[in-house]
């Protein structure tokens, strides 16, 4: 992430260093990981987590390493507690994301084929079973890596985002999409609990999609998601909560009946486990939604394609875009995406049902293409690298509307 948001500034060569002499190993230890991490905010909360951890303190013996960190917002609100529900302590979760082999982005870059296993801190404590403690490093469609617990047993995965900062050949710090559980944790909570991913807990740690989280428990679709779970999997598309507060008034989605708004919920969940790598390569880019099963073959599907580096989603009438992984532990995906999914067959101009609850055409707004601009995002870096924000006014604006949505939401 040369010259990018998160990277070090170029100027101040006595501040890089004193830096360089923080993070450099000694002939008494190895090197400084917490120090490293220091210089990028959109890391602290892993940094700290770390700190607080049996894990930083090991790492001062060890010297040629890579170190799978989370950005901020890609960090579960509890790490301890997600741990937790896979049977995991948060320490060997933290040791899973040290790899005892240093590996630059240009070592990725020639991965094979097949994979490549790597050990981790994890594996020589002596809790993992077998090789269960190394991750496998799997290079997907556009040259995608994809972190993941090794076969026989899938456990959780993550993709690698980019590359954060390196000392070579002692250092390598990536980016990835979320904490990775080790397959032998993965299994033993997938015995002792007989329940599915709930969803609506894991929008509520993710934040910003309290919207969301209300509309699929109000209408009763979440609780149709745990049978789903049990067989190919899922894939949800949630939207922001400022997704939905731009909604345009003439979208009239806050005006359906309750079976209408459930069947534009169901709309966004794909009845298979596609995790970011499988979604950016996807064969055939037209996929059926749970809406299609509750209809008839063709209709309410999903055009998903690779744009710009980018995950672009197609309705027919609104584009939209995969802005971050909230969650992806096999076979539950979850994204978040950049605006509401609306089908063409309640929301397109041409269709009839569409017209017999159109209103009146002065009430009409006169650019009805503003819903089908795509803010194109990159998923090449973290998202909580990118600079840019919104006016506090335009905030305010968002919670506002958001607030009206979630209590429509409980009305339903």
């Amino acid at each position: 992430m040369r010259g990018g948001a998160g990277a070090l500034p170029v100027s101040g060569l006595a501040l890089g260093v004193v830096l360089l002499l923080a993070v450099l190993p000694s002939r008494a230890g190895g090197v400084n990981v917490t120090a490293a991490l220091a210089a990028f905010p959109s890391f602290a909360d892993f940094a700290r987590l770390l700190a607080s951890s049996p894990v930083a303190g090991e790492l001062a013996a060890r010297s040629s390493l890579t170190l799978l960190a989370v950005p901020n917002n890609n960090l579960p609100r509890s790490p301890s507690a997600f741990a937790a529900a896979s049977g995991a302590d948060i320490a060997d979760v933290l040791r899973y994301h040290v790899l005892l082999e240093y590996l630059s982005p240009s070592d990725l870059a020639r991965l094979p084929s097949y994979g490549k296993l790597v050990t981790t801190l994890f594996q020589t404590t002596g809790r993992a079973p077998s090789d269960l403690g190394a991750v496998n490093l799997t290079v997907w469609g556009n040259s995608t890596v994809v972190v993941r617990s090794p076969a026989p047993f899938q456990g959780s995965n993550a993709t690698v985002l980019g590359a954060v900062t390196a000392v070579p050949y002692n250092l390598s710090v990536l980016a990835v999409g979320g904490l990775i559980i080790p397959s032998g944790f993965d299994l033993a909570a997938s015995e002792s609990h007989s329940a599915g991913v709930n969803i609506t807990h894991v929008l509520a740690d993710a934040r910003g999609f309290n919207v969301a989280a209300s509309m699929l428990e109000a209408s009763g679709v979440a609780d149709e998601f745990e049978a789903d779970e049990r067989g190919a999997g899922i894939t949800v598309f949630v939207p922001t909560d400022d997704a939905f507060a731009g909604l345009p008034a003439t979208d009239r989605l806050q005006s359906l009946p309750a079976d209408r708004k459930a069947t534009v919920l169901r709309f966004h969940v794909l009845h298979s486990y596609y995790p970011l790598g499988s979604l950016e390569s996807i064969v055939n880019p037209v996929q059926p939604t749970l809406a299609t099963e509750r209809s008839e073959a063709g209709r309410f599907t999903l055009n998903i394609t690779r744009v710009n580096g980018s995950v672009a989603i197609d309705t027919g009438v609104v584009q939209a875009s995969i802005t971050r992984t909230v969650f992806d532990q096999n076979p539950v995906a979850v994204f978040a995406v950049s605006k509401v999914l609306l089908p063409k067959e309640m929301f397109g101009r041409n269709d009839a049902d569409s017209a017999a609850m159109a209103p009146p055409p002065a009430a009409m707004a006169p650019d009805v293409a503003e819903n089908v601009r795509t803010p194109p995002t990159r998923l090449s870096s973290p998202p909580a690298l990118r600079g840019g924000a919104d006016s506090e006014t335009s905030s305010a604006s968002a919670t506002a509307r958001a607030a009206n949505w979630c209590f429509l939401a409980r009305m339903a």
